[in-house]
């Protein structure tokens, strides 16, 4: 199977294009770069040759979804690299991901469908934001949703991360639905030779401390010499409707229910990440400005590579208070699944299938007292073992290629007779 991929890879960094590169490098690259080298490639054998186009707009993660007129004629050179590959290579295959709920990049996908479409035989849509179906009911008007369904309508297979996302495929009417969860390499290979033992011992000495009990030598062998600290670790773009300030509040509020509680303990949040905004990183400034913020909040900034993986080897919570309007499946989730990190974050989106329906750590969207209450909850209840499982369970890598070559094989074959939902669930 021949695939054109229409989708851009970092920078600029965030999860949709990680999962593209992810894609791209696990089904063996793009064939045109491997041309002049003919050696075989650990991603063959999932049977499908890549031929990439890589479409970055935005150099910087500030510029995504800002109306740029330079944009728009980079926008047409890819439409044309693209359609020179389809004759070039006899790639017949389209792969896109649709728009979330914003119209500068519906705009877009009206664009290069219009120009793209026509050329090729079948094209397939990797939903990786939600919430367009709602919102095209919603917020547009009627011209620009039936503009939406002639461009976009009757895809050969829309492939969804979540059976929350199969009302956004649907309303586009395709001619089958897969339900794929995302996958990532395993970032946390020796997870029970050492994460595991510091995070039990931090547990343990911080059961002690919770009771008002005395800490040996022993107790603080293994945990880094600082137990009575909860460290808190937020990984996103720092953004207002990721979370970022409900769980500053959250942190100070837990923290002055220690304090009433005469406890020794108190919660650090370590945030990373980068504004997108002047006023968002302008809010931020002006909370740290106060003692009780400055005090339990650190500000990492960017992290990746050993620095991110420290960050998450070292934390005993996660939190992703999000309700950000396209947040669908997070990468940010899965790492730290697979760093056996206790979460909490928010019954938004498809978040809430990610895991166990009694999971303590769900929370409602904007509610700091909630957030508090949950992180003080799961710091002496759990250790975030049955988190590890679950990655190894559902979201590796090995696991998500399989399942994704398997999807997109579905849609060079004949036309299902399955109604879209049928033909998810059946997967």
């Amino acid at each position: 199977m021949k695939l054109l991929l229409f989708a851009h890879t970092p920078p600029p960094h965030h999860g949709q294009s990680y999962m593209v590169q992810l894609m791209l490098n696990g089904l063996g690259g793009d064939r045109r770069t491997r041309l002049k080298n003919s050696k075989p490639h650990p991603g063959d054998v999932h049977g499908i040759e890549c031929y990439h186009v890589n479409t970055r707009l935005s150099k910087r993660l500030e510029e995504i979804g800002s109306f740029q007129p330079m944009k728009l004629l980079r926008l047409v050179m890819y439409c044309l690299e693209a359609v020179w590959c389809r004759f070039r290579y006899g790639v017949e295959n389209f792969y896109y991901i649709p728009a979330p709920g914003k119209s500068s990049a519906l705009y877009r996908d009206w664009m290069v469908l219009f120009i793209c479409r026509p050329f090729f035989k079948r094209v397939i849509f990797h939903w990786h934001a939600a919430g367009l179906g709602k919102w095209l009911e919603t917020s547009v008007q009627m011209r620009a949703r039936s503009l939406t369904y002639n461009f976009g309508g009757g895809a050969d297979l829309s492939i969804v991360l979540s059976r929350y996302n199969i009302a956004d495929a649907e309303k586009l009417l395709p001619k089958r639905v897969r339900v794929v969860s995302n996958g990532i390499p395993d970032p946390c290979a020796e997870f029970r030779q050492k994460v595991l033992p510091r995070r039990l011992a931090r547990f343990a000495a911080r059961e002690k401390l919770l009771v008002r009990r005395p800490l040996s030598a022993a107790d603080l062998h293994d945990t880094g010499g600082d137990p009575q600290i909860v460290k808190v670790l937020f990984i996103a773009h720092c953004m207002e409707e990721k979370g970022l300030f409900d769980v500053m509040r959250a942190v100070v509020l837990a923290n002055r229910t220690l304090a009433e509680q005469q406890a020794s303990v108190r919660m650090k949040l370590m945030a990373a990440g980068t504004f997108v905004t002047p006023g968002e990183r302008a809010t931020f400034d002006k909370l740290m400005t106060d003692p009780e913020f400055s005090t339990a909040v650190e500000y990492l900034g960017f992290v990746s590579g050993e620095g991110k993986e420290r960050a998450l080897g070292e934390s005993d919570l996660f939190c992703f208070p999000t309700y950000y309007l396209g947040e669908n499946q997070p990468v940010n989730l899965i790492e730290a699944m697979a760093f056996g990190l206790p979460i909490v974050t928010t019954r938004w989106r498809s978040l809430s299938e990610m895991f166990a329906s009694d999971y303590p750590g769900l929370v409602s969207i904007k509610s700091p007292n909630r957030i508090a209450a949950a992180m003080l909850n799961l710091m002496s209840r759990e250790t975030g073992e049955d988190l590890r499982r679950m990655f190894l369970a559902r979201y590796t890598m090995e696991a998500h290629l399989i399942k994704l070559a398997e999807a997109l094989a579905t849609a060079e074959q004949a036309d299902s007779t399955l109604h879209p939902a049928t033909a998810a669930a059946a997967n």
